[in-house]
């Protein structure tokens, strides 16, 4: 029983580090759009680079002598259709960005942690565990008053960007999902190159003329560098190496990383704003993270009593 906790305490923290590596991408996806990029050159930026990261990452290996595992075509077309859904957050928060101001869209986003729940209460058919629940709650809680939206600041708040800040919440909470069933027994380096090319799909298609607009040569890589990294080549690493050892629901919350990481990011590259409910929120947020962890915090109780014993 304990070093089923140590264990599960070691894959949170794997996907903790995965989800705070998502912080980087809203404060680069602004910066791009003050640099003169549009939303669809980041989306296709964030998927190429990642590719691109993935396939160099694979060459080195192959040049160590490592061969890559042969794939069924199935496995292929499953592992590509995770990458469309990453991509999918990428597309709808990206656009969701040129409406809303950081603080509200990653807000919007961060509502795949109760989503990530729903999802395995339909899978499993069973109750979450009441520290899930109650972390869930706790974060909720902390999101608001983290988003600003109780600034007076804040001002209007454009519908459709809302809708799809939450529609990327939505495939946000799908990918992590899927990312623990699809391709799990395989080199994470080869998996996560073949979902890169899936992300790369979606990404060319929502910008066509990627290559041909100019956009590499006036800048963009190295925006797409950045992106790719943490936005694909870390995270989906570090999901795919803990996700599978977690519960939907626990997975989602200790992803929750994003949120304090992405608005600590943006008060120091787009100098935005921050007031006490803001700084009140993230602490809310990390103490929603250890109410999810207290079950493998605390030792069982066999151990507790046979340390009595003695």
């Amino acid at each position: 029983m304990a070093a089923m906790q140590k264990n599960t305490l070691k894959y949170s923290a794997v996907v903790f580090l995965g989800g705070a590596s998502y912080g980087v991408m809203a404060a680069t996806v602004k910066s791009a759009f003050a640099e003169g990029f549009a939303w669809a050159q980041t989306a296709a930026s964030q998927a190429f680079f990642g590719a691109l990261l993935f396939a160099v990452a694979l060459v080195v290996l192959a040049a160590f002598g490592k061969r890559p595992v042969p794939l069924a075509p199935k496995r292929v077309l499953a592992l590509l259709g995770l990458g469309l859904t990453t991509c999918t957050t990428c597309v709808l928060y990206n656009f969701a960005l040129t409406m809303l101001p950081v603080s509200v869209a990653i807000t919007l986003l961060f509502q795949f942690t109760w989503i990530g729940i729903v999802f395995q209460v339909i899978a499993t058919r069973r109750r979450p565990h009441g520290a899930e629940v109650g972390a869930a709650v706790i974060i909720l809680g902390g999101t608001l008053l983290a988003s600003g939206l109780f600034s007076s600041t804040v001002g209007y708040l454009d519908p459709l960007g809302i809708a799809c800040a939450l529609l990327s919440a939505v495939s946000c909470a799908t990918f992590m999902f899927l990312s623990a069933r699809i391709g799990v027994d395989l080199p994470p380096i080869e998996r996560g190159l073949v979902v890169c090319l899936g992300a790369c799909i979606l990404g060319f298609a929502v910008c066509p003329d990627y290559f041909a607009s100019g956009a590499l040569q006036a800048g963009i890589w190295k925006y797409g560098l950045i992106l790719g990294v943490f936005g694909l080549f870390v995270p989906v690493v570090l999901f795919g190496i803990g996700t599978p050892h977690l519960s939907a629901g626990l997975s989602t919350i200790m992803a929750s990383s994003e949120l304090p990481c992405g608005i600590a990011i943006s008060v120091i590259i787009l100098s935005e704003p921050v007031d006490a409910f803001q700084v009140a929120g993230i602490v809310v947020i990390m103490l929603g993270v250890v109410v999810s962890q207290l079950p493998n915090l605390v030792p069982p109780r066999a151990s507790r009593s046979e340390a009595e014993g003695r």
